[in-house]
C-alpha cells in the first residue's frame, strides 16, 4: 500500500515538472479583448525582429500610485517582456522608480521624463501625488523618449513607432506642398509631430526642377492661389506614376465675423473634375454640430455664450476603413460636398459623411448665427464630404484622397491645439497611402470604452432595490430549499426505522 501511494506521488512530481518545462517551451495566451489588446501585431513583429543592435529601453514609472494606472505599468512590463522575446537578445529593458530617491528622481527628469500629478482619494480625502509614467529608448548612439504613457492609449503604437524611428535606415518622404498659398506646417504642428516618428516630412515648392517622384505621398491642404496649369501637369504626371495626393479644399471661403463668403480660385476644384471628382461650391449643414462662442450683452455686462452653428458638421459615423479606424469625432469647418461622377476605370469610395439629418446650401450664402433651425430643415442624409479615388481592376497609377475642408487638420486658429480626432484622420490618410509596414493598424489600437447607459430616475430605483433584494431572496430561497431538503431527509429515517 506505501508503495502504490509513493509511485502515484513520484508520478504526479513528474507530470507536474514535465508540463512546466512544456510551458516554458510553448507560451499561449487567449486574448478575448474587443481589439485584441494583449495581441502584438505582425507590424509589431516584424519591427522588433529587424533589429540589428542592442536596443535599451529604461521605464520610468512610480511604485506609489492607484490600483488603475499601476495596472498600465504591468501592461507595458508585460508588452516589453513579450518584445524582448521577439527581439533574440537585442533588446533590454529595466523599470527604475524614480520614487525611490532623490537621485533617480532627478535622472527621470534629466531624460526628459516629467512627473505628472494624479489626483487620488484617501480616507475619505483628495490629495495630489506626484508620479512618474515615461520611458526612454537608446539605439546606436540615437534616442527616443515617451514622456507620458497614458493608461487606455494606443501604447504598442508609440513603442512600434519609436523603435521604427530608431531602426530605420531611409525613410519614406511625405511633401506638403506650398507655393499657393496652402496652410504650412507650422499651422499643422500636431500632424508635423505625428507623422515625424516614420517620415521624412519636408515642404514642397513645384519648380521645373523639383523631382515629385522622390516623394511617397503629397499633401495639399487648403490652397488659396491659383495653381498654373503647369504645376497641375506635374502632379497628374506624378500620380501616373503611381504617386499618392491628399487634397483638402476650401471650394467656399467665408468669414463670420464679417459675413463675406467667396468662391476659391486656385483652379483645385477644375483639375479635380479632369479626374471624375467635384467639389460643389456649397456647403454641408448638420444637426450634429459644432458650436461658435456668441457676444451676448446683459446690462452692463458681456459674455460669451457657445452657440451651436450646422455649418460646423460633427462627424460621428465611419465605414470599415483604414483611414477612418479608430476615429470617433471629427469637426469639419464649412465643408462642401464631394460627389463622384464617374470616370472609366477608376474606383470612389467616401470617406467622411454627415449623419442622417443634413442639407445642403448652394453658394450664395448667408449664414445666420442666431437663427433657430427646425428639423425639417434637415432632410437629407449621409452627404460626402472625403473620399478615395483609384484605378479600378488593379491598374496603376496613383491614389488620391480628397476632402471637402482644407480648415480640419489646421484649426480655427494659427498654433492653437485642435482636436486629436482631426489630426488622426490626416494622419491615417498618409499612413493609407504611404506606410507598408501595417502600422496603421496600432494608431487607434488601445482599450476600448465601455460606458455605462444612461438611465431614468425610475430604471436607477428599480435596479437598485433589484441589487439590494435580489440577494437577500436568494439566501432565503436557499434556505427554505435547504430546510424542505432536511425535514424530508428526517422523515424518511423515520419512516425506515418504523419498517
Amino acid at each position: 500500500m506505501i508503495k502504490n501511494t509513493q509511485f502515484k506521488i513520484l508520478i504526479a512530481v513528474l507530470a507536474f515538472v514535465a508540463v512546466n518545462f512544456v510551458a516554458r517551451k510553448l507560451f499561449l495566451r487567449l486574448d478575448l479583448t474587443a481589439n485584441h489588446e494583449y495581441t502584438l501585431s505582425q507590424a509589431t513583429r516584424d519591427v522588433v525582429r529587424g533589429l540589428n543592435d542592442k536596443m535599451k529601453i529604461k521605464a520610468y514609472f512610480s511604485d506609489d500610485i492607484p490600483i488603475d494606472i499601476a495596472k498600465t505599468r504591468e501592461d507595458f512590463r508585460n508588452m516589453l517582456s513579450e518584445y524582448a522575446n521577439l527581439a533574440k537578445g537585442n533588446l533590454e529593458f529595466e523599470f527604475i522608480s524614480p520614487n525611490e530617491s532623490p537621485e533617480k528622481e532627478q535622472e527621470a527628469m534629466q531624460q526628459g521624463i516629467q512627473p505628472v500629478m494624479i489626483n487620488v482619494r484617501e480616507k475619505d480625502q483628495a490629495k495630489q501625488l506626484k508620479a512618474f509614467l515615461g520611458a526612454t529608448l537608446e539605439y546606436n548612439n540615437k534616442k527616443e523618449i515617451i514622456p507620458l504613457i497614458q493608461p487606455g492609449t494606443a501604447m504598442e503604437y508609440a513603442l512600434t513607432t519609436n523603435i521604427k524611428k530608431l531602426s530605420a535606415t531611409n525613410k519614406a518622404k511625405i511633401g506638403f506642398i506650398q507655393g499657393h498659398r496652402e496652410a504650412s506646417l507650422q499651422e499643422m504642428a500636431q500632424v508635423y509631430e505625428s507623422l515625424d516618428i516614420l517620415y521624412d516630412v519636408q515642404s514642397v515648392y513645384i519648380t521645373d526642377t523639383t523631382r515629385l517622384s522622390d516623394f511617397r505621398t503629397l499633401v495639399m491642404i487648403r490652397p488659396e492661389d491659383t495653381i498654373s496649369p503647369a504645376h497641375w501637369g506635374k502632379i497628374d504626371e506624378y500620380l501616373h506614376n503611381g504617386g499618392n495626393l491628399i487634397i483638402g479644399l476650401n471650394e467656399i471661403d467665408y468669414e463670420l465675423q464679417s459675413g463675406a463668403s467667396s468662391v476659391n480660385h486656385s483652379w483645385t476644384d477644375r483639375w479635380l473634375q479632369t479626374h471624375g471628382v467635384t467639389v460643389d461650391t456649397a456647403l454641408v449643414r448638420d444637426v450634429a454640430c459644432g458650436s461658435v462662442q456668441v457676444q451676448q450683452q446683459n446690462g452692463f455686462f458681456t459674455f460669451n455664450t457657445p452657440v451651436q452653428l450646422p455649418y460646423l458638421p460633427l462627424i460621428q459615423r465611419f465605414p470599415l476603413h483604414p483611414v477612418t479606424k479608430g476615429l470617433e469625432r471629427v469637426i469639419l469647418q464649412f465643408a462642401s460636398p464631394v460627389l463622384f461622377q464617374g470616370l472609366p476605370g477608376t474606383k470612389f469610395t467616401p470617406l467622411v459623411y454627415t449623419s442622417d439629418h443634413s442639407a445642403t446650401d448652394k453658394f450664395p450664402i448667408n449664414i445666420d448665427i442666431q437663427k433657430r433651425w427646425t428639423e425639417g430643415e434637415f432632410t437629407e442624409k449621409n452627404i460626402c464630404v472625403g473620399g478615395l479615388l483609384e484605378k479600378a481592376d488593379g491598374a496603376t497609377g496613383g491614389k488620391l484622397i480628397i476632402f471637402g475642408d482644407g480648415d480640419f487638420p489646421v484649426g480655427r486658429g494659427r498654433n492653437q491645439q485642435i482636436n486629436e480626432d482631426n489630426v488622426s484622420l490626416l494622419v491615417n490618410a498618409v499612413d493609407f497611402l504611404s506606410d507598408d509596414t501595417g502600422l496603421i493598424e496600432l494608431r487607434t489600437k488601445a482599450v476600448l470604452t465601455r460606458p455605462i447607459k444612461e438611465l431614468d430616475e425610475s430604471s436607477r430605483t428599480s435596479i437598485k432595490y433589484l441589487n439590494f433584494l435580489l440577494p437577500i431572496g436568494l439566501v432565503l430561497g436557499y434556505a427554505f430549499f435547504r430546510n424542505s431538503a432536511n425535514r424530508r431527509k428526517r422523515i424518511q429515517r423515520m419512516e425506515e426505522r418504523y419498517n
